[in-house]
């Protein structure tokens, strides 16, 4: 199966390092407007959300209205290849550092979140199919920190229309996200 998952993860990967910056903020926007429409994302009180890279559906908008909203806002910090803490944080500017792989991430020094108390976590993917199937960088620290959520925990992917696939090669400790936001 990881074959498959790799050429997959290859060619959707090879799709968003093509997709030119201008075209993929403007897809950012619109995705982030249906995110912020979205009836649990609305509710939750605390929000996880993630540091996106270039290639990546935008996230920073996100987090600085999720905080505007005054939600309680946790991003990861990798504490291990296989571990994600979240961590809370306030300000972009002054709460995140590069971490592993490059990526931002809250300085070790904030305040751990409890998953018990996160509402909704969006999570990144390079692809999802539309069985909500998640396929991520092939680390699988994310569909750890997925099963420990409690399942009242509303999980959300976003995605390009390119990343959304009919069917994504699946594996038993693979988890699904409750739904995905495309543009």
């Amino acid at each position: 199966m990881s074959k498959a998952k790799d050429i997959t993860r290859k060619e959707i990967l090879d799709k968003l390092r093509a997709q030119a910056p201008e075209e993929a903020l403007l897809k950012s926007g619109v995705i982030k407007e249906k995110l912020l429409l979205d009836p649990g994302f609305k509710k939750a009180k605390v929000v996880m959300l993630y540091a996106s890279r270039d290639e990546e559906v935008s996230t920073w908008e996100i987090i600085n209205e999720a905080l505007a909203m005054g939600k309680k806002v946790a991003l990861p910090r990798c504490v291990s290849q296989a571990k994600v803490l979240p961590k809370e944080i306030t300000d972009t500017d002054i709460d995140l550092e590069k971490g592993t792989y490059s990526i931002y991430e809250p300085r070790n020094s904030q305040q751990n979140v409890e998953i018990e108390e996160i509402d909704l976590v969006v999570v990144p993917g390079v692809a999802y199919d539309r069985d909500n199937n998640r396929l991520g960088k092939g680390k699988g620290c994310y569909d750890r920190f997925l099963k420990a959520l409690p399942p009242r925990t509303t999980t959300i992917g976003l995605a390009f229309d390119f990343q959304l696939l009919d069917k994504l090669p699946k594996d038993s400790h693979d988890i699904p996200v409750s739904r995905v936001i495309t543009n």
